[in-house]
């Protein structure tokens, strides 16, 4: 092995933390107490990393943030009245999905879209005030389709009534893919106290695991969602 390199982080407070600031990255790798180092896919440590008692900044700069190899720091011009307009997810039935959705997460059902000729629905769903939901199909089509972060819930019909078909892949077994969606809420910890009480499953509580303060919920087709609080994420990055 290659002579210990020191790095800047913070233990005073908890080892658990340098181990996530550490890892977000997914190159680095806690190996024991206060040791990390760079593995290979193959499990062997290259470089170990010696830890000492100072500040580790877990977030980049604006400056290092916009200087990551394949970033363009100025998006083309082209771009510049685009939005992130979508997430879509399956569904194998739609009637406990859209209780999940509008009833336990709040959410407003925005538009249906049929396609009977290929047997298939789609749902939109968006924190909007039900009032602002114009009534004309054309421009309430136009109006959703402006809305930035909408969830989009595809059913495929026939699914809810397969007893065959298992269901739909999270994206969080083998083979990995997509992890999770994420919602930001008021207070973590009263958010989950009543998911608890409504029977939502947990992936992960508010205390849970070494990181504290926010949580992972399943829908009701297994897919995760994150629970997080924007002001205590600021924790993630050192003061």
């Amino acid at each position: 092995c290659m002579p210990a390199k020191q790095v800047d982080v913070d233990v005073a407070s908890s080892t658990d933390r340098v181990a996530l600031m550490l890892t977000l990255s997914g190159v680095l790798r806690p190996v024991k107490n206060h040791h990390f180092g760079f593995a290979t896919p193959s499990g062997r440590l290259l470089l170990p990393v010696k830890v000492t008692r100072r500040t580790v900044r877990a977030m980049a700069t604006v400056q290092e943030l916009h200087s990551l190899p394949g970033v363009v720091a100025t998006p083309d011009p082209a771009t510049k009245e685009f939005i992130f307009q979508q997430t879509m997810l399956r569904v194998k039935e739609p009637t406990r999905s859209l209780h999940f959705y509008t009833g336990v997460l709040g959410m407003t059902l925005l538009a249906k879209l049929d396609f009977p000729d290929m047997k298939f629905t789609l749902y939109f769903l968006g924190y909007e005030k039900k009032e602002a939901i114009p009534e004309d199909p054309a421009e309430r089509a136009r109006w959703m389709f402006s809305r930035p972060a909408v969830l989009e819930l595809t059913h495929n019909w026939g699914t809810e009534n397969d007893e065959s078909f298992a269901g739909y892949h999270s994206g969080n077994t083998e083979p990995k893919g997509f992890g999770h969606i994420g919602l930001a809420v008021p207070d973590v910890y009263a958010a989950c106290k009543r998911f608890e009480e409504l029977g939502v499953k947990f992936v992960k509580t508010p205390d849970g695991g070494s990181m504290k303060g926010l949580a992972f919920i399943q829908d009701p087709d297994g897919y995760w969602i994150e629970i997080l609080n924007p002001n205590t994420s600021k924790d993630f990055a050192s003061k």
